[in-house]
């Protein structure tokens, strides 16, 4: 039976359908990207060895992540080249916010100064989201070494020129270039030794294969803890609070001594806006939680949260920083 209504209610239905779908193809590619985004797992690259203080916070924050956007939040390291490699793979990958990378000092600050030539730029082809760590470096020595004070190891370098060793995360890791600057302003002769990470250089640390690192606090502070390894100083203007009575290298006999390594995430440039919206704001949540703050300073790190236009401000400056640094110490890659 048809009722005479029917035609209408089914015009009427009809409309408002075409009107629905007419809406939707207008509707922004960017709000649809941000209705729909994250829709699958996120990869977070970690241009350096898992065990080291990059790999750390980089899953720290992922996990954290996950729980905050929905979705998986992997970590794939991949090491080299001072960050150089992993922080490429990023700079080509789709610019659809599901490739992060965590950055640092190194890759986004000191690299481009240290290298005759990059892959990639760390200006241009990175959207930044916040930083997310602050994090001093720690002066440790293998306890078989003579050295247990900045004057002594001053001293020892003076007396066996090119007779100890330093490791570090890869040459231009500013865990290199806390070295090279000691060397400098210190006056001693010490040989650099990179590997690709901080934790195989602390393994050989740890085995007496080289004498000394300044390491990020995080992935030496539990060795220091245990007595595995001797802590000397750290890099920083003020002592760390993890670690009170470990003097700065500045008060034990290097004044005017300072280096701190900084880690932050990033995007790939082009991603867009309401995506990168999207990451900032998760991200700003996750590192207001007192329990990611707390794992953070656990490590020995200073938990940081800013915006995307401070966290690339931030960066310009630091790049004139350690542009110069690495000029006045003449830091090479290796």
């Amino acid at each position: 039976m048809t009722f005479p209504h029917d035609s209408r209610f089914l015009a009427r239905r009809t409309v408002l359908a075409c009107l629905a779908a007419t809406a939707a193809a207008t509707l922004p590619l960017g709000a649809l990207a941000q209705k729909s985004y994250p829709a699958k797992p996120i990869t977070i690259v970690v241009p350096f060895a898992p065990g080291g203080t990059t790999d750390i916070l980089a899953r720290v924050v992922g996990q954290a992540l996950s729980n905050e956007l929905g979705q998986p939040v992997l970590v794939d390291n991949r090491a080299g080249a001072g960050g150089n490699i992993g922080a490429a793979l990023v700079a080509k990958a789709p610019a659809d916010g599901y490739t992060l990378l965590m950055g640092t000092v190194g890759t986004h600050a000191i690299n481009q100064a240290l290298y005759k030539k990059l892959s990639f730029d760390p200006i241009k082809d990175f959207a930044p989201l916040s930083r997310v760590a602050n994090v001093p470096n720690l002066l440790v020595a293998n306890p078989q070494r003579p050295y247990k004070t900045v004057k002594e190891l001053i001293a020892y370098a003076k007396e066996h020129p090119g007779q100890v060793d330093f490791g570090s995360s890869g040459s231009g890791s500013s865990i290199h270039l806390s070295g090279e600057l000691f060397k400098t302003m210190a006056g001693v002769d010490m040989v650099h030794v990179p590997y690709k990470g901080s934790a195989p250089a602390v393994t050989d640390l740890l085995g007496n294969q080289i004498g000394i690192m300044f390491d990020n606090m995080p992935s030496a502070i539990q060795h220091v803890r245990s007595g595995k390894l001797r802590p000397i100083a750290v890099t920083t203007a003020k002592r760390s609070p993890e670690l009170p009575d470990v003097p700065t290298i500045a008060e034990a006999g290097v004044p005017g001594y300072e280096a701190t390594s900084w880690f932050g995430l990033f995007t790939v440039a082009g991603t867009p806006q309401p995506v990168v919206d999207r990451l900032s704001s998760a991200l700003q949540k996750v590192l207001g939680e007192d329990a990611v703050k707390a794992k953070i300073e656990e490590q020995g790190g200073e938990p940081v949260s800013e915006t995307p236009a401070h966290f690339t401000e931030f960066i310009r400056t630091e790049n004139i920083k350690w542009s110069k640094v690495v000029k006045e110490s003449g830091a090479t890659a290796g």
